[in-house]
């Protein structure tokens, strides 16, 4: 028996795979696989965030491995404040030239593991 949450996920995105418009992501502005789709909380859970948003899964693990969840309520809020930080441009001037099926494992920022 699947959680909530996950059949909601799961029944989202089917109706996204049999949609004739394709979803694009906000970040990087590539088409999204159905098989690549993640759904990325603009303001995190743990900070009151109720609003979603599609990204590419590597994209969005990008977003978490860069950043801290009180950067991402306070700051990063948005898709246009996310693209224009100057180290997910970095990542988007590499990713962008990638097939849009493209995955690769993420690491985590150093920056992050500093504090």
């Amino acid at each position: 028996m699947l959680g909530r949450i996950r059949q909601k996920q799961i029944d989202s995105i089917e109706a996204v795979s049999v949609s004739p418009n394709p979803i694009i992501c906000p970040i990087c502005e590539r088409e999204i696989p159905p098989a690549q789709m993640d759904a990325h909380h603009l303001i995190p859970r743990s900070k009151g965030g109720k609003e979603t948003q599609y990204l590419h899964r590597i994209c969005h693990r990008q977003i978490h491995a860069l950043f801290t969840e009180t950067e991402l309520a306070r700051r990063l809020n948005s898709a246009d404040a996310i693209r224009e930080h100057p180290q997910m441009q970095r990542f988007i001037e590499w990713v962008k030239n990638k097939p849009d099926g493209f995955y690769e494992r993420v690491a985590k920022s150093t920056r992050l593991k500093e504090r």
